[in-house]
Formats: structure tokens, sequence, C-alpha cells
């Protein structure tokens, strides 16, 4: 990720580290150097100027992830961002029309091959006659493919970092260019979410189930996390893992991946940021020329369910030839709730850096553990989440141990055993965190087309310093009373096999 203008940066980042005050004045500095505008449609634009080099970094910013999927499509997000580098209708094929015949014949083949598999008594001649359907229809379209065309053209124009993300809560897709290649960007990324094609989309599926075996199900860690907020959450969309459930990426058709990116690829779900030396005026001249026909479209839809008040403790246990890990989380809040601010540091006090209590203790006194954490923000921020507690014990350590000790810690927050010096440091910590964050182009797009997508308005990634300036120590003790809470937890190990922890972990 990048930033902004060098000498303001410069002068800016001294002022982050050396001063507790004063963000005001250096956000109306910062404010110059931004140019921010809609187009008629509802696309949002963030223009900063940073003259340091002749590159500038890109940033399409989606407020959609995988919390919004539909029930029986989990991982449709993720598989629409890999859609999005296959071209366009002019990139990656050497004859659309007749490509997209056999991608509509391969899809409605496809279609009538799940309604048959996943009726009551399934023919399997039938079956076996649709998929050799579908195969030639995927083999004949695959004929017309120009592959890594679109990366083919960023990389030959000196474009560096073409990649993107799917979380819970939103999309992005990113890359550099040389300066004067701005045009190129705005032409190319306009194309591909206006004409997206669906190319080789099950062969990519496939490429997704692969990522998925990898992530998730051969690793103890990806299993253990997948379990966790499966258990932790019982109505809310964060249950589901981003990159999808096996059974759900099988049932994916192009036609509800099309339907997905109609509902929620419309103009007022995008802000796009752009960061370097480049000038504004013109690129407000090129997103009218290049963004400003696309339709406006109806509103997204919003996630309205609501996680329901916890009942009680939930525990589970995973026996696994593995590392043991200990992994537990409360509910909170979403980020822009005002106790956010709060916990934000509390995690910070608790474990980050080798001052930390949870570091101190475990780590280095007691040595208890290889690693210990404690943060907000898991499985997202949108919407309410949760406060997490990790820990890696080293051999033969109990994970008793491990848990009645970070329990310790937390009774002592809730007694009020914080002293300032902690709290000044973690603020410290905070505003440091957020120079590393921004000290580059990328950095600097992606942070503010995210805060604005999510939050409404971009300053909030400096205002939100001030609120934890805000923060006392009363604070600090009244939201780990609140909702660091057994009621409110989930608890989720990996123990090995035959070890007689196993009998005991649901206690």
């Amino acid at each position: 990720m990048r930033d902004r203008a060098i000498g303001v940066l410069a002068s800016f980042t001294a002022v982050f580290l050396l001063s507790t005050a004063g963000w005001a004045q250096n956000l109306e500095t910062f404010e110059e150097r931004v140019t921010e505008f809609t187009l008629d449609n509802g696309l949002h634009f963030i223009v900063i100027e940073r003259d340091v080099a002749p590159i500038a970094s890109f940033i399409t910013f989606v407020d959609v992830g995988s919390a919004d999927e539909p029930v029986g499509r989990t991982g449709i997000a993720h598989i629409f961002e890999h859609m999005v580098f296959k071209g366009t209708k002019e990139i990656g094929t050497t004859d659309w029309e007749q490509e997209q015949v056999y991608i509509d014949k391969m899809d409605e083949t496809y279609r009538a091959w799940l309604r048959e598999n996943s009726s009551a008594d399934p023919d399997p001649e039938y079956l076996d006659r649709l998929w050799e359907e579908f195969e030639e229809y995927q083999e004949k379209a695959g004929e017309f493919v120009v592959n890594n065309e679109f990366s083919q053209i960023i990389e030959r124009e000196g474009g560096t970092g073409l990649n993107a993300f799917t979380s819970a809560d939103a999309t992005g897709y990113f890359y550099s260019l040389p300066q004067n290649k701005a045009e190129l960007w705005f032409s190319l990324e306009s194309d591909r979410f206006k004409n997206p094609v669906f190319r080789e989309f099950y062969v990519e599926k496939e490429v997704i189930r692969e990522e998925r075996r990898m992530r998730t199900d051969s690793t103890p860690v990806g299993r253990l996390i997948e379990e966790f907020i499966s258990v932790a959450f019982s109505a809310h969309s964060y249950r589901n893992p981003v990159i999808g459930w096996p059974s759900d990426i099988q049932a994916t058709t192009i036609q509800d991946t099309r339907e997905f990116f109609e509902r929620f690829y419309v103009p007022e779900n995008f802000t796009l940021a752009i960061a370097g030396d480049v000038d504004p005026d013109r690129m407000r001249e090129l997103a009218e020329i290049y963004f400003g026909d696309i339709p406006a479209g109806d509103p997204p839809p919003i996630v309205t369910t609501e996680e329901p008040e916890q009942r009680g403790e939930r525990r589970f246990v995973i026996e696994d030839d593995s590392q043991p890990i200990f992994l537990a989380g409360y509910h909170t809040v979403d980020q822009m709730h005002p106790d956010w601010a709060a916990l934000q540091l509390l995690g910070s006090i608790i474990s980050e850096g080798r001052t930390s209590r949870l570091y101190r203790r475990m780590v280095q006194d007691e040595q208890l553990a290889l690693n210990v954490g404690a943060f907000i923000g898991f499985p997202g921020t949108k919407y309410p989440t949760m406060f997490m507690t990790l820990a890696i014990p080293n051999q033969d350590v109990p994970l008793d141990d491990i848990e009645s000790t970070i329990e310790e810690e937390i009774d002592k927050v809730k007694a009020g055993d914080i002293t300032q010096e902690e709290l000044d440091r973690a603020i410290t910590n905070a505003r440091a965190n957020l120079v590393r964050g921004l000290n580059s182009n990328m950095g600097l797009a992606l942070r503010l087309a995210e805060t604005h997508a999510q939050q409404g308005d971009w300053r909030r990634v400096f205002t939100d310093l001030d609120r934890l300036q805000e923060v006392t120590l009363e604070d600090l003790e009244r939201v780990a009373n609140t909702y660091l809470v057994k009621q409110n937890r989930t608890v989720g190990i990996i123990v090995n096999r035959d070890e007689e922890e196993v009998a005991d972990a649901g206690n």
C-alpha cells in the first residue's frame, strides 16, 4: 500500500509520531492534496496527489463481501473476483461472439446436470450424457481463449502488483502503473466491470476448490478457524467461510454469478481511489469518459440479520495430528460503535509487542507459549464482530494452563489493573501503525477507499485517532467487564489425538 505527497508525508509522519494533538490542523493540510468527486451514476472517486515518483496506484473497492452472499451460494463473491481477471469481450478472446455461444450452452448444460444430480432419484445415464455435453462445450469455448491477455497488457505497460482480495466485508482490485498510463487503467478497469465475460468459469472453480483444499481442508489452523466462526455465529452470515462451502462452490453457476454481479456491482457500491503523481482534473475527465455511462442500477441489498445475544459459553474440540492451538472469541461491536476504540486499545495493551502483558508473561517469562495475541475485528468489522484471543503453547504445556493464564490477565483488566503508561503506549503504537499503513501509494489508496465505503468519510482514517486519545482507563475497565465475559465467549481448541486433554476439554 502507498501514501500521498512525500513533502506532506515527511512532515506529516513526524507529526504523527511526535504529536499527541493537532490532528484537525494536520487533516486540513492533507485535504489540500485530496480531490473527491461522485459521478452522476453514483461512482465515487478519491484522488490523492503524491508526486514523489512518476507512478500511480489504483484501487477499485467494492462494498460487497462474503457476508452479503445469498443462502446456498457461499463463496460466490470470491468466485466473481476471479472472473474479473479473465478479460472482457475484447481482451482474452479470438472471437467473443462464438465463445459466448459455447459459454451459454455450457452453463445451461451444467444447470441441467445440477438439477438431475440433486433430484430424489438421479438417472446415472442421463447424468453421464449431460456431463459429456458440458465438457464438450467447455472445450469448444476454450478454443477461443487467449490466456492471461489482461494481465499481460498491464505488465507490458509497466504495471506491477496486479491482484485482488475478497473478505467478509468487501472486495478489492488493485495494481500500479506509470503515471502516464493512467488512461490505460481507466480503459481496462471500466471495461472489465462493464463487460464481465465469465470466461473459463468452471475451470476457475476447480482452481478455487483446490485453493480451499490447500488453505482450509488440509491445514489444522484453517479447519479450526472455519469451525470457530460457524460455532460462534448462529444467525449472521459472518458464520460462513469467505471461500465458501464445497457444496456451494460446486452448485454455483455462471447464471448465479452474473445475477450476483448485477445485484451488488452497482455504481453506488464502488469507491475508486488513485494515489500518485496524477492531475486530479484529468482524472475527473477520464472518469466521466470511461465510467460515466454505467447505469446507476438499483440500490444493493443490505444485510439485516442480527446475531442474537449468546445464551452461554460455546466450546468445541478438534482432535488432530497437529500442534495444539487455543482460540477464543467474545462477541463485541462494529467499527462505528463508540466502544470500538477502547476495545482496539485493549487488544494492543494485552498482546501487541514484546512489552504487552500476554507476550511478556506467556512467551518471555513463563515460556508457556510460542506466540499469543489478542485483537478485535474478526471475521470482519462492518457488522458486530469478535474480540479474539489465541495462543500456540510450547511443547507439553497443557491448554488448560494457556486458557487460565489468558483469563487471569483479562480479569486484571476488569479489575482496573491498567496503567496510564500502558494506555499511552498503545495509542502511540496505533499512530505508528497508521503511518506504516499509509507509507505507500497503494496503502493510502486502499485505506481511504475502504474507510469512505464502510464508514462514510475517508477522513475517519485520521479523526479516529483523536477518538483513541479520548479513551480512558475507566473505558478499558468498562468494555472488558461488558464484553469479555464467559457467557459471551466461544472457545475452540486443537488437541493431539488420544491425549487425556480431549476428555476434559468440554468441561
